[in-house]
């Protein structure tokens, strides 16, 4: 089929250990999903529904690679993440069946312009240009389910040249990730190809161009990012 322009190259993301990749279809993104998070940033973590937001596909930023500190900010911030990708499609999924859906597993950073998200929070708009910028979706390979399991527990972290800013347990989280696809897919038909970062612990915090944020889960890759 003939286009106006070359249309970019597929977004994807490497697979541990094959030379095959992981075609990205849509990056969705939850809130205020760790108790002490929800706290720090001056909310109350009661059991509602979780917040749902998005980033643009080309967002990503693979293990090792250079991140330019974004533009707008003057304070931009690191949340380490565990990343969920999905296999099989799926529309109102059951909770019960919601892990069939899942690939495999994966450390992400949801970088955010906590400058503007709070200025939009408090105009009570969206937090699209907080959230859905250039390089904002950083992300290691992608380990299949069939080979690291199900991760429902394990230590989460994050260090910033070394120090610890982010500690916490997956079990942690308000909405495990059969409760989050569940949720999700009454809003959304998910498809093979959906990446869903789950949420951030406590710590979050500025980084500045020269600093190296490293962090991991569990049973996963360390992802390691220098700001430029």
């Amino acid at each position: 089929m003939p286009y106006l322009f070359t249309p970019p190259e597929p977004v994807s993301v490497a697979i541990a250990g094959e030379s095959i990749r992981f075609p990205v279809h849509r990056i969705y993104c939850v809130g205020r999903n760790y108790a002490e998070h929800v706290r720090e940033m001056g909310n109350n973590p009661v059991e509602e529904p979780p917040v749902f937001f998005s980033k643009p596909a080309d967002a990503i930023v693979a293990n090792g690679v250079d991140i330019p500190y974004a533009s707008r900010t003057k304070n931009l911030h690191y949340e380490i993440e565990l990343v969920v990708a999905l296999g099989k499609p799926g529309r109102s999924i059951a909770t019960a069946q919601a892990l069939e859906h899942v690939y495999g597993y994966a450390v992400g950073n949801d970088y955010t312009r906590r400058d503007l998200q709070a200025m939009a929070k408090e105009a009570g708009r969206p937090w699209d240009v907080a959230k859905g910028f250039d390089h904002s979706a950083a992300i290691t390979a992608i380990h299949p389910a069939s080979r690291v399991g199900h991760l429902e527990r394990g230590r989460i972290w994050l260090n910033v040249n070394g120090v610890n800013r982010q500690e916490a347990d997956l079990s942690d989280m308000i909405w495990n990730v059969p409760a989050v696809i569940a949720e999700l897919s009454t809003f959304f038909e998910l498809c093979a190809g959906d990446l869903i970062y789950m949420g951030t612990p406590a710590g979050v915090g500025p980084v500045k161009v020269g600093d190296v944020v490293t962090g991991g889960v569990d049973g996963l890759d360390i992802l390691e990012n220098r700001i430029v």
